[in-house]
């Protein structure tokens, strides 16, 4: 296949099937193959082992691009957990973000129009973690992306529902009170993160089973003593030479000679204290070792732009 795909020169299009010509996705960038091809270390593997036996969530640290997030999905597949529920923190994340969503508008809209009152239940939505705690027919995994990210209260916030198992849902619990008239909790369904549906007693989700669930951050900050202390934590440190060669031989057929030395020479670029993701190792000898042509100024243009330290300039 050409290097260009893209010339810059036919404005009118090639044909109405050009785009045929892209090329298949990177073998990390699909999940099933990314878990499959997944390389785990000894230390990794004891403290998942060792937050499954606790009940305890793993706090995965480490420079980004490092797979912390590949993680979930590996566990979820080998224990039977269905598709991981992921919840990406932002700045604006507050707990209620993971636990529910009611969009108040929405059924105060709905009512206007069809003249009567809706069921709440019909505009709630659980978040990823309240999910995982509303479900009943066996554990979910949950991956919290980015953890570092948040507020400083959210993390704390956040183990304290995980102990106690349970959160009201404040707009069902209402509900609840005015439908059952002091004599039985009234039952409702709610739609999951995974458009499943569940069932809430009185407005409060209570816990059956224990999530599994993965914290990654990327260092930015530091946390409270009682939220690490609660958590099994790890940190992936600078990968070995063979660490290295082993991820890039799972996802490459044909690295050799001056190509397969890159893999020394970005293990320097780490232990030197670069900010760099193994991925950009991949996107770069992917590109250089497949058939496409490539120059040697090609190849330099590629370098500069896909093994730069990712300084956030």
């Amino acid at each position: 296949m050409a290097w260009r795909i893209f010339t810059g020169q036919d404005r009118g299009g090639i044909s109405d099937e050009a785009w045929r010509n892209l090329p298949k996705v990177p073998p990390w960038r699909v999940r099933d193959v990314a878990v499959s091809r997944f390389v785990l270390t000894d230390d990794l593997l004891d403290a998942v082992n060792a937050a499954l036996h606790l009940r305890r969530p793993l706090l995965l640290t480490g420079a980004p691009g490092s797979g912390k997030s590949t993680l979930i999905n590996l566990i979820a597949q080998e224990l039977s957990l269905g598709e991981p529920l992921k919840w990406h923190i932002t700045s604006r994340s507050v707990l209620d973000d993971g636990l529910f969503h009611y969009d108040a508008l929405g059924r105060l809209h709905a009512t206007q129009i069809k003249k009567t009152v809706i069921k709440v239940e019909k505009y709630v939505t659980l978040g990823p973690l309240g999910t995982a705690l509303a479900s009943r027919d066996k554990p979910r995994a949950v991956l919290i992306d980015e953890i570092d990210k948040s507020d400083f209260d959210l993390p704390s916030d956040l183990l304290n529902v995980l102990e106690e198992g349970e959160f009201d849902i404040p707009p069902l619990v209402r509900e609840a009170r005015a439908g059952a008239n002091g004599k039985s909790k009234v039952r409702q369904t709610v739609r999951g993160h995974d458009r499943e549906t569940y069932d809430v007693k009185g407005g409060v989700v209570r816990r059956t089973h224990w999530p599994i669930i993965i914290m990654t951050s990327n260092g930015e900050r530091t946390f409270p003593a009682p939220f690490l202390r609660r958590c099994v934590r790890f940190e992936m440190a600078t990968p070995e030479l063979t660490f290295l060669q082993d991820v890039v031989d799972g996802y490459l057929d044909s690295v050799d000679g001056d190509d397969r030395a890159k893999i020394a020479e970005f293990r320097q670029r780490l232990v030197a204290g670069e900010r760099l993701a193994i991925d950009q190792l991949l996107n770069y000898l992917y590109l250089v070792t497949a058939d496409h042509g490539i120059t040697a100024d090609t190849r330099q243009r590629l370098e500069k732009a896909l093994l730069e330290e990712l300084s956030g300039r």
